[in-house]
């Protein structure tokens, strides 16, 4: 793969004023790589709300993110899930399941105690042959 065929999409995420160093996604060949994505509003991170709604948030944010790619959540061909909680697994998979409904992602998920203020983290690899 030449560095042409590489390509940044979006700008790094600022978090408390801090820039940080990670791409938003990044186009390498046909695969869309997305950063793993934490619930945020307002540019902060999402520290109140169910599991249901912060699942919510970081879908549409990965939505965005795959827009801004030429994508859409119907191209993600796997997710990684980190949750805070065991018990947050059934609401977030109910709302996961709403937004996948042609053909689900090849999909992992464990709990992390990494995760300090938010519920969950989801990263996620799409694939779109480029024309």
């Amino acid at each position: 793969m030449s560095k042409s065929d590489k390509e940044i999409i979006g700008k790094p995420p600022i978090i408390n004023g801090r820039k940080l160093s990670l791409s938003r996604a990044v186009c390498a060949g046909d695969f869309i790589f997305l950063t793993g994505q934490i619930p945020m509003k307002d540019n902060e991170p999402m520290t109140e709300g169910s599991i249901e709604e912060q699942t919510c948030v970081c879908i549409e944010l990965i939505r965005e993110t795959l827009e801004k790619a030429g994508c859409e959540l119907n191209d993600v061909v796997k997710t990684m899930v980190w949750l805070k909680s065991r018990d947050d697994f059934d609401g977030f998979n109910t709302v996961y399941g709403n937004y996948f409904t042609n053909g689900a992602p090849a999909r992992s998920a464990l709990v992390c105690d990494f995760l300090v203020d938010i519920r969950e983290e989801i990263e996620c690899i799409a694939y779109k042959t480029k024309k």
